[in-house]
């Protein structure tokens, strides 16, 4: 993995998957992809997303890497498609403890892929513009659908001001390749986002009104910005 640094709270836990030839079967990923993951450490614990299944034992180390003997209080799902949630019940098993953080759509799809444990008293609904404090960050969730499932929310960390984008925005190519960054954003634009573009041009104009200093990706890549105010 290589070594990213967002914040001393905000770790990357993701993994790079160069092995793989197409992504979705369909696009030429020359570079590969990554699969996109955060741990938040305060005084509650938050994962952010999971990976695909083929990268579940890195994750994994990963995370526990970063957990440093600790427990995860939390569990965001932005996302259910495999590269962001296929170890969603294996995580949900491993901490049993650990609440799951979705919206309504979340929970209505999840019995469809997942056999999670006692989900109803582990669940947490989150709605349009609802927040949870876990000590000094303070995560703001708002609804994404259509970007590119209808069950897509994304996350703003307020303290930090750290927009976790679910498959908003984004490109191909691993993290540790080094490309130009023009060529594959271009070619994730016109492949992914195109189709869903009247949902993504809705996200955009809704993420301009966050005074965000980090986009954080779970698609594939992340942007590290550094913004002006925006207003």
């Amino acid at each position: 993995m290589k070594d990213i640094t967002i914040s001393k709270d905000i770790i990357y836990i993701g993994v790079d998957d160069k092995d793989i030839d197409l992504f979705e079967s369909q696009y030429i990923v020359p570079n590969g992809i990554s699969y996109n993951s955060y741990l938040i450490k305060d005084e509650k614990i938050v994962v952010m997303d999971t990976v695909d299944k083929r990268k579940t034992n890195e994750w994994i180390l990963n995370l526990e890497n970063a957990l440093e003997g600790k427990k995860p209080d939390y569990l965001v799902i932005s996302h259910l498609e495999p590269d962001h949630g296929y170890n969603i019940e294996h995580l949900a098993k491993k901490y049993p403890e650990m609440k799951l953080i979705g919206n309504e759509k979340t929970f209505a799809f999840i019995p469809q892929f997942f056999d999670i444990p006692d989900l109803e008293e582990r669940k947490i609904v989150v709605k349009e513009g609802e927040e949870i404090s876990i000590g000094k960050h303070t995560l703001q969730f708002f609804m994404a659908p259509m970007v590119h499932w209808p069950e897509v929310m994304v996350t703003y960390e307020k303290s930090e001001k750290v927009l976790f984008t679910a498959d908003g925005f984004g490109k191909f190519g691993a993290l540790d390749t080094e490309e130009d960054w023009d060529c594959e954003a271009r070619r994730y634009y016109f492949n992914i986002v195109r189709k869903i573009w009247n949902a993504s041009s809705k996200l955009t104009k809704k993420s301009k009104y966050f005074r965000y200093k980090h986009d954080m990706s779970f698609a594939w890549t992340y942007f590290k910005r550094k913004l002006e105010p925006l207003y």
